[in-house]
């Protein structure tokens, strides 16, 4: 009978009920603005300390780029192939070793060959992902991406993130206009409000000063130049707990696997073809002690038993090991403060809870936007216009930007258990309604791999999602408990996803159209014609 009912409501129809609520809600009832200065600016004034070079004149590049990771590489291979004179300045150039950005989605990897830079995931051992597994009490089910209108190279991609960061650094600096070089920026140099340069320590410790049009800040989650950019909001509502499993055979190959474990989710994906990387995700920002062995007493007793069988044994090898690292996972929406002659880009401008791997797509998503409004210009020397020009950036990346964050950001929340019951049904129903196939499978998957981020179809499955709960309540016969039981189950889903869009921007991210920067035109002074 639950399966009759379900089949004649549909969950886009009844979702339009909640939608107009929530635009009534973001429009009406507006946050409070902030208005504070900034501050903690991590700037330097330009005075006669720069010597003899003439910042009014030319500079040594039409842009500098801050950081080579993921973001920063491909944005400088990006500009350089357009004839920009780049000069990366990253503070590490050797190999990363980091437990996080190793799952690329679909949609990222589209973005990739949009970029031309498809072929930084060869001869590094890279993995195709072609969907998930979805684990909880016993029961798994089978989530594959939709690929099926794409070509067959068309897929996630799992791998090493060092290796990577190296093959993207590689392709950028093979351009001979553009420059990469290791040094540890100090500051952002401003002359009468306008970014002119860096301020940096080269790889001998010699401090030095590198100017350009366009200083581009790419370095990452713990960046120590964003608050001169940005008004930060940093939250860390868990850490990634992370194992590499040797030789295990996943229950699906080629697929990334969340165990919906209690407390929070258990992640796994392949990144090599003999290694399996493990994330166990732990609530809050205190983890147990891996010095003191604490660490390996609560993956044993607590995370092992609820792992798949067929991966027990390789994660108790893992554990016993012993090469356990760990770091926080970071939720931060962009809250940029418009800057005449620099920009924010990657972690640095705009993080989410990393459990979706959609933080590498909207890096790449952002610059392919960047890259569209820069190429009609000939001229950036004009700080002022550019940034005015540049607004238009923070409109047209929002519908993609926003919905990846906000389907991250609530996920984790619906994955969660609780000790409150609403809660627990929602998780419940979440995993039922992915299982149900059709629309209720591809639509939100379509979402999760990048490759239909629309906010309107991810509020829609999100509410759908609560009320096939609610129904699951009421059937066979309502109860007043059930009734309340299925009341609170709504109001918790409002309570998750509401703060999360509200804090990304109504207006931005579903009716971006309605905003006027999103009609910018290039300045007058550097635009050309595109060839």
């Amino acid at each position: 009978m639950e399966s009759h009912l379900w089949n004649w409501i549909s969950p886009l129809s009844i979702s339009a009920l909640f939608f107009s609520v929530f635009v009534f809600y973001g429009f009406f009832v507006k946050p409070k603005k902030n208005n504070s200065i900034r501050h903690d600016r991590t700037v330097s004034t330009v005075t006669s300390d720069v010597g003899s070079v003439n910042i009014t004149g030319d500079t040594v590049a039409d842009v500098i780029v801050v950081g080579a990771g993921v973001a920063g590489s491909a944005l400088a291979y990006t500009l350089g192939k357009d004839k920009r004179r780049v000069h990366v300045i990253e503070r590490d150039l050797s190999e990363p070793d980091r437990i996080v950005g190793e799952l690329l989605q679909p949609g990222g990897y589209l973005k990739l060959l949009e970029l031309g830079i498809e072929d930084c995931v060869e001869g590094i051992d890279a993995q195709r992902v072609y969907g998930y597994g979805l684990f909880k009490d016993g029961k798994r089910i089978r989530l594959g991406y939709p690929l099926e209108k794409f070509h067959e190279d068309v897929a996630g991609r799992s791998f090493h993130n060092g290796r990577f960061i190296q093959r993207m650094r590689e392709k950028a600096d093979s351009l001979p206009n553009v420059k990469l070089e290791q040094g540890t920026v100090v500051s952002l140099l401003e002359e009468n409000g306008t970014i002119k340069g860096v301020r940096y320590k080269n790889k001998a410790g010699e401090e030095q000063t590198a100017f350009a049009s366009l200083t581009i800040v790419c370095d990452g989650c713990f960046s120590n130049l964003r608050r001169s950019l940005c008004n930060p909001q940093v939250e860390v509502p868990s850490c990634f707990v992370g194992l590499v499993l040797e030789n295990c055979n996943l229950p699906y190959a080629n697929h990334g696997h969340v165990v919906l474990a209690d407390p929070s989710p258990i992640l796994m994906y392949p990144i090599s073809s003999t290694e399996v990387r493990c994330l166990v995700d732990v609530p809050g920002q205190k983890l147990p002690s891996i010095a003191n062995g604490e660490m390996k007493k609560y993956l044993k007793t607590v995370v092992a038993p609820q792992m798949p069988h067929e991966v027990y044994d390789a994660f108790i090898a893992a554990v016993e090991k012993g090469n356990i690292k760990s770091m926080p996972n970071r939720s931060m929406p962009a809250s940029p403060y418009p800057t005449p002659g620099a920009l924010l880009m990657g972690d640095a401008f705009n993080m989410r809870h990393p459990l979706t791997g959609g933080g590498m797509t909207v890096a790449l998503s952002d610059i392919v936007v960047l890259r569209n409004l820069l190429r009609p210009l000939r001229d950036l020397s004009d700080g002022a216009s550019l940034c005015k020009y540049l607004e238009s950036f923070y409109t047209l990346r929002k519908p993609v930007a926003a919905t990846i964050n906000t389907l991250a950001n609530a996920l984790y929340q619906v994955f969660c258990s609780s000790e409150n019951e609403a809660k627990n049904e929602m998780r419940e129903a979440c995993f039922d309604y992915l299982g149900l196939g059709g629309m209720c499978t591809t639509g939100p998957v379509s979402l999760l791999s990048g490759l239909n981020p629309r906010p309107l179809t991810l509020v829609c499955h999100f509410f759908a999602v609560a009320v096939y709960g609610v129904i699951r309540l009421l059937i066979p016969f309502p109860s007043p408990k059930r009734i309340w039981l299925g009341g609170r189950l709504i109001w918790g889903a409002s309570g998750i996803i509401f703060p999360i869009i509200r804090a990304e921007g109504v207006r931005q991210m579903f009716f971006p159209a309605t905003v006027p920067a999103y009609y910018r035109a290039p300045p007058v002074k550097g635009a050309t014609k595109c060839s």
